[in-house]
């Protein structure tokens, strides 16, 4: 069982930056593979970024690639996407997810993820 909490979000010019950090419990954080989703008002969940369970593999979707970046810390069990050069559209709610995986592939599919955060909100002002 993994608990996953969200912070970081907040509201921020467009251009401007903001690095988001998802906390999670259990001792074997280190064997899940980890996601970003973010979702919209009116909008389906979307898959922003993902990480494989030991950090060698990432994958972004097209929109955020070149702006946004996944790590993780397995010591501290923690995640994080750093977002620069936001833009109005990045608005949403973002959402860490896990999935108990050893495999070096990363998970793009909201309905492969056991565990879900509570979401935190980001907002861009153009």
């Amino acid at each position: 069982q993994v608990q996953l909490i969200e912070s970081g979000g907040g509201l921020v010019q467009a251009g401007g930056s903001l690095r988001l950090s998802c906390a999670a419990s259990g001792r074997t954080f280190s064997t899940y593979a980890m996601g970003w989703f973010r979702q919209a008002p009116g909008k389906e969940r979307e898959f922003v970024a993902a990480i494989s369970w030991s950090g060698g593999s990432t994958g972004y979707a097209d929109s955020v690639k070149g702006r946004f970046t996944i790590s993780r810390d397995n010591a501290k069990n923690m995640v994080s996407l750093h977002m620069n050069s936001l833009k109005p559209e990045d608005t949403a709610n973002y959402y860490c997810a896990a999935r108990e995986s050893r495999g070096t592939i990363v998970i793009r599919t909201s309905t492969r993820y056991d565990y879900w955060g509570q979401g935190t909100q980001v907002t861009v002002s153009s």
